[in-house]
């Protein structure tokens, strides 16, 4: 029996990166997968069509996860289309990185914005499903930044410890409803973007993590799936840092 068989999951920010790992994952594992990104284009389609060949359903649609009324639209068509959400992700995110003193207030807001106020849409628009069927999974994706803050990414940090926050707070409005929240703090993964970095901060780096060597996006959707399955049904209101040890 796969772990989230018949489920269906949304994830937002999900036609590459980290959101399409945990839905290839998410999908392994039977679950069918919702999944939205500002628009859904040649990386979205080739998305859908690699979680289609494990055979679930599948279909991406294009939102402005900071919108308000569009993310209303979007989960009232997710749950028309798949019948049910059981697991809700927010994945989608930007950075907009600069010191304090020279950050502007555009940057600021577009963060808070995209990062945390996204994840204040979906919840809101998803939890009266999962009331009705009481039963349901939300998952925010932070960041180690978000418990430990980061200088030249205030706004980044800020926006990772309101999800942080935002996951353990609705974990106390809902969880007699046996809906449960929990929030995941990646620290170094291996991605284009940190690829691009110079070998000598990439090697001061991975001094600060005991574990010597940076995490993959594979290593976030395995405690994906642990959360979003049955496995996790007694954890509600945490955060999981998966960062090799690098902010203990």
């Amino acid at each position: 029996m796969k772990l989230l068989e018949g489920k269906t999951a949304l994830i937002t920010g999900a036609a590459r990166g980290i959101g399409k790992a945990l839905a290839l994952r998410f999908a392994a594992e039977g679950a069918n997968i919702a999944f939205t990104d500002l628009v859904i284009d040649e990386n979205g389609k080739a998305t859908e069509a690699e979680i289609a060949a494990l055979g679930v359903k599948v279909k991406g649609y294009a939102s402005n996860a900071a919108d308000y009324d569009q993310t209303q639209e979007v989960v009232k068509q997710v749950h028309e289309d798949f019948g049910t959400i059981d697991i809700l992700v927010n994945n989608a995110g930007i950075t907009k990185d600069g010191l304090m003193m020279r950050m502007t207030e555009g940057q600021w807001d577009a963060v808070i914005a995209v990062n945390l106020k996204s994840a204040f849409n979906f919840i809101k628009a998803v939890l009266p499903i999962m009331m009705r069927q009481r039963s349901g999974s939300i998952i925010n994706m932070a960041s180690v930044v978000g418990v430990h803050g980061n200088a030249g990414q205030a706004n980044y940090a800020a926006s990772k410890a309101g999800l942080i926050a935002l996951a353990k707070s609705i974990a106390q409005e809902v969880g007699s409803r046996g809906i449960r929240a929990n929030a995941i703090a990646p620290g170094f993964i291996e991605t284009a973007m940190t690829a691009a970095l110079p070998d000598e901060v990439r090697q001061e780096w991975m001094k600060t993590i005991p574990l010597r060597r940076g995490g993959n996006v594979d290593d976030i959707a395995s405690v994906a799936v642990f959360l979003a399955s049955d496995m996790s049904s007694y954890i509600t209101g945490q955060v999981i840092q998966v960062d090799g040890g690098m902010n203990m």
